[in-house]
């Protein structure tokens, strides 16, 4: 059973991990897994400054994005 990890970084973005690929808006599998960090991870914008949406590019630093954070698992037979 994988587990998928969703962090909701306070006063930041959406961390998913434990995701492999996923795909995007034009039907295209992308993978997400970064060569320089081993680590599987997207990093999902919540304040809606990104110029890379639906990715994070850190602009939530800049303009003052506050919310709550939290942390969901999710267990699936994926």
């Amino acid at each position: 059973m994988a587990k998928t990890m969703v962090t909701v970084v306070e006063n930041g973005p959406n961390l998913v991990s434990g995701i492999g690929t996923y795909t995007d808006a034009t039907g295209n599998e992308q993978s997400s897994f970064n060569a320089e960090k081993p680590v599987q991870m997207v990093a999902l914008c919540r304040c809606g400054g990104s110029s890379n949406k639906p990715f994070c590019d850190g602009t939530h630093k800049e303009n003052g994005f506050q919310a709550p954070g939290v942390k969901i698992a999710i267990e699936s037979d994926n």
